[in-house]
């Protein structure tokens, strides 16, 4: 059996065909690509039943991975996530089948190692001796460390006020790190220049295949993870939406390997903020693309992208799924963050807050249903943003102080 049965790449714009196994960026008419693989092939030759028994990351699906070579493959064993029953959020909500698909229980501590993983691993097999990308913070940090054990050098670009934590991931793996007065737009620029002049691998959201492919395996196992029964509803942060686009990827691919066997898709909801809320926008007009969003804001950091690559082809699964986009404000965000602390016992980002607090506002507009099965994405861990945790109000004891409450 094939350690991978990918095919070739194809433009989702104009159908114009590319070799995988020579350096891709953008196709000629600047839109991302997407890989293909021969799925009746995988489909004669591999069972839902197989994968299970395999070992728990995301390699388990190698043949609908696009690494030929399983030598090439750059891992620290990341994937396969926990996915818990929200049972006391979902009372307080009334979504009984209330459900966190948790990102933030991977290495590096965010769903970025997904992507890092797979695409530094066809990188490598590709031949890259250095990659280049702008970043909010988490891919960043990703694609350097997962870079370092490739031996590829990274060259990181990202606003000097991305979290901290994540500025410390990029320059303990020895990146090449850069710190930019602006916004990832302006990062993009940065690295755009460093392209052109000198050549180098552009690792940029979407400007490269392999990314999707990592973080479709969130669809995969989320249908694994439900013994592969169809969700009624799935919330993700959207920023670059390549997680989205790589679920809704995901789905299409199972469909057709007759992995799941129903028509209906689960509803995708594309979340942000309400102060960087481009794809709500083209949304609620009924457009096909976004607009440059000016002068975004948002604590949720991860989310703060003005403008998408990709905006058509997360509209597109939003349009197919039924589904919506929905923004949220911060005070509900934070506290959708502290719910599902003081609820569940999870720390989570603010981006993967988000998803909670579009869902209860979902909810309360009967767009969710109290039985529907409702997944939020949690795309990292909370403790990778203390600034979003406000301490001001703890007291100061002295030793001899008692505490009577």
């Amino acid at each position: 059996m094939s350690f991978s049965y990918v095919s070739h790449l194809e433009c989702p714009k104009c159908q114009e065909v590319y070799p995988e196994h020579e350096v891709q960026q953008l196709c000629q008419c600047g839109s991302p690509l997407l890989v293909r693989y021969n799925l009746n092939e995988i489909k004669a030759n591999l069972k839902k039943e197989d994968v299970t028994t395999r070992k728990g990351n995301l390699w388990r699906y190698h043949e609908i991975l696009p690494v030929k070579q399983e030598e090439n493959v750059v891992s620290l064993d990341e994937g396969m996530t926990p996915f818990v029953h929200m049972k006391e959020l979902g009372k307080k909500m009334d979504i009984k089948n209330l459900y966190i698909k948790d990102e933030g229980i991977i290495p590096t501590g965010s769903f970025k190692t997904r992507g890092a993983s797979v695409g530094v691993s066809k990188a490598k097999e590709l031949g890259v001796k250095q990659l280049a990308m702008p970043t909010n913070g988490n891919a960043g940090a990703a694609w350097a460390l997962y870079a370092a054990k490739a031996g590829i050098k990274a060259t990181i670009v990202m606003p000097e006020d991305a979290p901290t934590i994540t500025r410390k991931e990029v320059a303990i793996s020895g990146g090449d790190l850069h710190l930019v007065n602006g916004l990832i737009s302006d990062a993009g620029k940065i690295v755009g220049k460093l392209v052109k002049e000198k050549g180098i691998y552009d690792a940029s959201t979407l400007k490269e295949p392999y990314r999707i492919e990592g973080k479709k395996t969130m669809g995969y196992e989320i249908l694994e993870q439900l013994n592969w029964e169809i969700p009624d509803v799935i919330l993700y942060p959207t920023g670059g939406g390549v997680g989205l686009i790589g679920i809704y990827k995901a789905l299409l691919e199972l469909r057709e390997l007759g992995w799941i066997s129903s028509e209906k898709l689960p509803r995708l909801v594309a979340v942000q903020a309400e102060g960087c809320a481009p794809i709500v926008k083209a949304w609620q007009e009924g457009k096909t693309e976004s607009e440059f969003w000016e002068n975004s804001e948002t604590s949720a950091f991860g989310i703060n992208v003005p403008k998408a690559l990709g905006d058509f082809l997360v509209l597109e699964a939003i349009y197919q799924t039924d589904g919506c986009a929905v923004a949220v404000s911060e005070a509900d965000l934070s506290q959708a963050q502290k719910d599902v602390a003081e609820l569940e016992g999870n720390f989570i980002c603010p981006e993967g807050a988000a998803t909670f607090a579009a869902a209860r506002t979902l909810r309360e507009q009967n767009w969710i249903n109290a039985d529907d099965k409702v997944i939020c994405l949690n795309t990292g861990q909370g403790i990778k943003y203390p600034e979003s945790v406000d301490l001001s109000n703890v007291p100061l004891l002295q030793p001899e102080d008692v505490i009577t409450g």
